[in-house]
């Protein structure tokens, strides 16, 4: 990724993208610093500095090719206006001819937010370079350092949680508290119990209702380690909830600590804002180097030095969920984002809630045995490069690193993992990445009941699937014996092509295809002769037996 100017509409975007801004139309990656943040006033003529972001605030839709005109006149570098927004011609037409972008402001996402930050981003080089970014005199997305300051406020210990009550910040002064609060520090979650009870009690229902504080009574929780009074308020960015802020005191919550709280939430909300920005930022480089890395292109040499892998033989393991997972979409046969012809017959993978929650856990996972190693999400597919360790049989490794990692998520989550060969070079990295999707597809589909694999444990299913693909292509379909057996099944509602296909997959064996089709043993006997006579098939000859087999696995499969 090249360098980018400070104040570029390009680093605003990188920054901010995922959590506030879209890009709607026009050019970001233009090489032109932003000269400063003007919001638009209809009856006012504010003053444009060079290359100015201008926000549309209230603006409707009708006069967007107006205010567009305007402010390439004036020189701006970009315009935002709420999302979503609707392109026609006339506003298409207006941003080409002003030269700018224009943005969407998401839903969710605040004005005053969104000049904060973007006046922090824009101010970060301005202090000196010993200065670190701030907001509200804090270092941004520090949550900690927030968590001290709005305690100081309150004079009492604070926690500052998600919206699954795990702790992201505390403040000191927590042994102050009773010991439920010091479980929940050391666990850096609500206790399940406790947080059980606030939920029957409805009291998240009523903090993510309600803009004020929200008083919970130790009384009403029933339980011994619980003695102080909890005050807890919401952190909001617009109507997404974020999180919210708990402190454990007792006494009245008078109008000045209501007051304080509620100005301590927008605070808090927009640290925790910069936060998942910056999170967004690294992961989308993260992913940019790891995609280039499999591509195998012309920077995928500097994307693996990028990575701290340059000359580290490396193993790929690729991830997803199985495909009877409600998250996991329909298969296709082409993956964007890592190219077509390697990456076939896979599928556009899991949900990506999961599937970025199975990222991190595996980056976590890997990274404790191999500080070397990266993970990212790159076309539906969750894929690790593990560093090569000497001494070690590498696919070995990964595959016992790979099974430690499923025992761990558990029943939770379907995990499968498919491991590559070793990559010791660019070429090698990108066949280690071929042979782990290979192996995935495998797993994914439920060819085999494994959850990890080499090729080496499913290399007859994974020669089947591309033979299927191929047949598939080519509009292949049964002929001879099997298509008549089929057309007489149709006919009849009958199903003597299953009957076959039992009793070939049992080897012959009467008994036990019978078994498989819940039907006594004479009932198979008779439906198999009846399989000769209107199939024409002789299952004594072997020949004709795995003619039909391969087209029962290829052409037919159940």
């Amino acid at each position: 990724m090249s360098q980018r100017p400070r104040a570029s509409l390009g680093r605003v975007l990188q920054d901010l993208g995922d959590s506030f801004l879209e890009l709607v139309a026009g050019d970001p990656e233009r090489e032109r610093e932003i000269g400063g943040v003007v919001i638009h006033d209809p009856d006012d003529e504010p003053v444009h500095p060079p290359g100015a972001l201008v926000l549309g605030v209230g603006v409707p839709h009708a006069a967007l090719p107006g205010l567009v005109r305007d402010a390439g006149r004036r020189g701006a570098t970009g315009v935002v206006v709420r999302a979503p927004v609707v392109m026609d011609a006339t506003l298409d037409a207006a941003v080409q001819d002003a030269g700018l972008a224009l943005l969407g402001l998401r839903r969710g996402a605040t004005w005053s937010q969104l000049t904060a930050l973007l006046r922090s981003l824009l101010a970060e080089d301005d202090i000196g370079p010993a200065e670190a970014e701030s907001i509200g005199g804090l270092p941004s997305g520090d949550l900690f350092a927030v968590a001290n300051a709005v305690g100081a406020l309150l004079d009492a210990p604070v926690t500052i949680e998600d919206r699954s009550s795990r702790v992201l910040a505390f403040s000191g002064r927590q042994d102050e508290a009773d010991s439920s609060r010091v479980e929940t520090i050391i666990g850096r979650q609500v206790p399940e119990r406790y947080a059980k009870m606030l939920t029957e009690m409805g009291v998240f229902s009523q903090l993510y209702r309600e803009h004020r504080p929200v008083v919970v009574d130790p009384a009403d929780l029933g339980a011994d380690a619980v003695n102080m009074q909890r005050v807890a308020i919401a952190v909001r960015a617009g109507d997404e909830v974020l999180g919210s802020i708990w402190a454990a005191m007792d006494g009245e919550v008078t109008p000045e600590l209501t007051a304080v709280l509620q100005d301590s939430a927008k605070l808090v909300a927009l640290h925790m804002l910069r936060v998942r920005a910056g999170a967004d930022v690294q992961r989308r480089l993260r992913t940019d180097l790891v995609s280039t890395a499999l591509e195998g292109g012309a920077g995928a040499r500097d994307a693996l030095s990028r990575l701290g892998l340059a000359g580290t033989p490396v193993v790929v393991l690729a991830a997803t969920l199985r495909a009877e997972h409600p998250d996991v979409l329909p298969v296709s046969h082409a993956v964007p984002g890592v190219g077509s012809g390697a990456m076939s017959g896979v599928g556009s993978g899991a949900g990506s809630g999961d599937l970025e929650r199975v990222a991190d856990a595996l980056s976590l996972h890997l990274s404790a045995s191999s500080p070397g190693s990266a993970v990212a999400v790159v076309g539906g597919i969750a894929y690790g490069l593990l560093a090569v360790v000497a001494g070690t049989e590498p696919e070995g490794r990964a595959a016992r690193l790979a099974e430690e990692f499923c025992e761990r998520v558990g029943s939770r989550l379907p995990i499968v993992v498919g491991i590559g060969g070793v990559g010791a070079d660019v070429r090698g990295v990108t066949d280690s990445r071929e042979t782990a999707t290979r192996v995935l597809r495998v797993l994914r589909e439920g060819h085999s009941a494994q959850r990890v694999a080499r090729l080496s444990d499913v290399h007859a299913e994974s020669l089947l699937l591309e033979l299927r693909d191929l047949a598939a292509a080519r509009g292949e379909r049964p002929t001879g014996p099997v298509a008549r057996l089929q057309a007489y099944d149709e006919a009849n509602d009958s199903d003597l092509t299953g009957t076959l296909a039992a009793w070939l997959d049992a080897l012959g064996d009467v008994r036990a295809a019978a078994a498989a089709l819940f039907v006594h043993p004479n009932t198979l006997r008779y439906r198999l002769r009846r399989v000769e006579e209107v199939g024409g098939v002789d299952i004594a000859d072997p020949e004709q037996r795995f003619a039909a087999m391969v087209q029962l696995r290829i052409l037919a499969p159940r």
